[in-house]
C-alpha cells in the first residue's frame, strides 16, 4: 500500500507533461536533512553522480530541487522575483529583522538595495581603504609577535574589527563586550528557532536586542553630532531614494546588523582559505610575491594600486572558486510552476543552487578540482566564457551587496601579507574542510608566522 508520505509528494505525469527531476525524499517529516547536515559535500556529490545536475530531495521540512551548473543558476537568477522568491529559515528572519535586505523580496528589496548600495560605491570604498590597511598592519604585527597561532579565530577577530570600524566606527579591540555579544547573536543564526531560557536561540535574540540598543545609541549620537568619518552608518543615515525619502532608524539598524555578518563571517572563511592554499602551493605564492616586487608600489595602498595586481586578482578568484565560503545558496520558493532541463519545477517547492559544484564543472574549468589561478588568466578567463560559472557572491538582482567591499579587503590583506610575511603549516593538524555554517579547516589552520627578511619596507 502506498504510504501517505508517498501520496503527498506523488505527481502524476499525464501524456505531454514533463516529469519531476529524479531523486528521493527520504524519511517522513525529516526527509534527507540528517544525511545532508552530516556531510553536505558528500550528500550532493553522491546524488549528483546518481541523478545528474538537477534532482529532487526533501530538506528542512520542504520538498526541494537542487540546481547545479551555470545554466541552472542562470535560469534561477534571470527568473528571480518572477518565478522564484528568496526564503529564509525562521531563525534568520527573527535574528536579521523584518527590515533587513536579506528577508525583503520583490520591489521592496530593490528599493532598499538602491539605498544601501550608496555605502559600497567607488567613492565610499576609496575612503575605506586607509582604515582597512591600518587595521591589517596592526594584526599582522600582532601575529608576528605571537609567532605561532591558529589563524581562523584570529582572522575572525580581524574581519570583525574591520567591519565594526567601517560600518559603525567602533573598534572591537577597545570594546570586547561588543565582540562577545555579536558572537552570541551570530551563533544563533543557524539554531533551532525555539525560544526557552538559556537556549542558543534565546541567547541570540537577547544579543540582538543588545546590539540594536547599541546601534540606536550610535544613531542618536550621530544625529546630535555629525561624524566627519564616512563609515557605513553615516552614509546610511544620509542616504535618500529618488523621491528624497530616507531610511528609517529601524531599517538602518536591521541592515547594519545584516552587513556585520555578511562582511565578517564569509570574509573570515575566504581569507583562511587563501592562507591555506598559498601555504600548500608555494609556486603560486612565489608568483604573487614576484608581482608585488615588480610593481614596487609605495604606501599607503590605494584602490588604483590594487587594480594593477593582475595575478593576485587571479589568485583570489581561484580561492573563491575552489573553496567558496558558502557552498550553497539560500533557498528560493517556486512562485510559479516552470520547466528546466526537461523537468517540471512545481509551484510551492524550494530550490537550492549549489555554488561549489557549479565551480567544479569540468565543462567550464579544465582540471576543475585543482587549485590553479591560470583558470582566470586574461587569455583564458573561463568564468567569462560561461555566464554564472563563477558565483561566490551569488548573482542576479540578489548578488551580494558588499561584493566590492569584500574584494577590496581580500586584495589589500593579501598584498600586505604576501609582501612582508612568511608562514608554514604546523604538523599534526586536521585540514579537512568543514562547510557548515561557513567553510573552514577542521582545526582552524595552525601556523608558524614570521616577517620575511627581504620584505619591502
Amino acid at each position: 500500500m502506498t504510504s501517505l508520505w508517498t501520496q503527498r509528494f506523488a505527481w502524476q505525469t499525464p501524456k505531454g507533461k514533463l516529469p519531476l527531476p529524479p531523486g528521493h525524499f527520504g524519511l517522513p517529516i525529516v526527509g534527507e536533512s540528517i544525511s545532508y547536515l552530516r556531510d553536505p559535500a558528500r550528500f550532493i556529490e553522491q546524488r549528483q553522480k546518481r541523478y545528474g545536475t538537477i534532482f529532487k530531495t526533501h530538506l528542512f521540512g520542504r520538498p526541494t530541487i537542487v540546481f547545479i551548473g551555470a545554466d541552472a543558476t542562470r535560469f534561477l537568477f534571470t527568473n528571480e522575483s518572477q518565478r522564484f522568491e528568496m526564503t529564509n529559515t525562521p531563525s534568520f528572519k527573527v535574528l536579521l529583522g523584518a527590515n533587513s535586505i536579506g528577508v525583503k523580496t520583490g520591489s521592496a528589496h530593490q528599493m532598499l538595495r538602491r539605498q544601501l548600495f550608496q555605502a559600497f560605491g567607488p567613492r565610499a570604498l576609496a575612503e575605506y581603504a586607509r582604515a582597512m590597511e591600518n587595521i591589517t598592519r596592526r594584526y599582522l604585527h600582532e601575529w608576528e609577535r605571537m609567532g605561532t597561532l591558529t589563524w581562523y579565530p584570529e582572522l575572525k577577530k580581524y574581519t570583525l574589527d574591520v567591519a565594526c570600524k567601517l560600518f559603525v566606527g567602533v573598534e572591537t579591540a577597545s570594546d570586547e563586550n561588543l565582540e562577545k555579544v555579536y558572537e552570541t547573536w551570530s551563533e544563533g543564526l543557524l539554531s533551532i528557532p525555539i525560544r526557552f531560557p538559556g537556549s542558543k536561540f534565546d541567547r541570540a535574540v537577547r544579543a540582538r536586542e543588545q546590539l540594536l540598543a547599541r546601534i540606536d545609541e550610535m544613531i542618536h549620537q550621530r544625529q546630535q553630532h555629525r561624524n566627519s568619518n564616512q563609515d557605513v552608518l553615516e552614509i546610511l543615515l544620509q542616504a535618500q531614494d529618488e523621491a528624497g525619502n530616507r531610511l528609517s532608524s529601524e531599517e538602518v539598524k536591521d541592515n547594519v546588523l545584516g552587513m556585520l555578518v555578511a562582511g565578517h563571517e564569509t570574509l573570515t572563511s575566504a581569507l583562511t582559505s587563501l592562507c591555506l592554499l598559498l601555504a600548500q602551493h608555494p609556486e603560486v605564492l612565489q608568483a604573487a610575491r614576484a608581482e608585488q616586487e615588480q610593481l614596487g608600489l609605495t604606501q599607503p595602498l590605494t584602490h588604483e594600486h590594487l587594480k594593477q595586481m593582475i595575478y593576485l586578482e587571479q589568485v583570489l578568484k581561484e580561492v573563491l572558486r575552489i573553496a567558496p565560503p558558502v557552498v550553497r545558496s539560500g533557498s528560493r520558493k517556486v512562485l510559479e510552476s516552470c520547466e528546466f532541463g526537461g523537468y517540471r519545477i512545481p509551484q510551492g517547492w524550494d530550490v537550492f543552487y549549489q555554488i561549489q559544484e557549479t565551480h567544479q564543472d569540468e565543462n567550464v574549468y579544465t582540471q576543475a578540482k585543482q587549485f590553479n589561478p591560470e583558470h582566470f588568466a586574461p587569455e583564458q578567463a573561463f568564468d567569462k566564457q560561461k555566464v554564472y560559472s563563477h558565483i561566490p557572491f551569488g548573482g542576479g538582482i540578489r548578488e551580494c551587496l558588499g561584493k566590492e567591499f569584500a574584494r577590496l579587503e581580500m586584495k589589500l590583506f593579501a598584498a600586505l601579507l604576501i609582501r612582508e610575511y612568511q608562514w608554514e603549516l604546523l604538523p599534526g593538524q586536521n585540514l579537512e574542510r568543514v562547510v557548515l555554517p561557513f567553510s573552514r579547516p577542521h582545526d582552524g589552520l595552525k601556523v608558524k608566522f614570521w616577517r620575511r627578511e627581504a620584505s619591502m619596507k
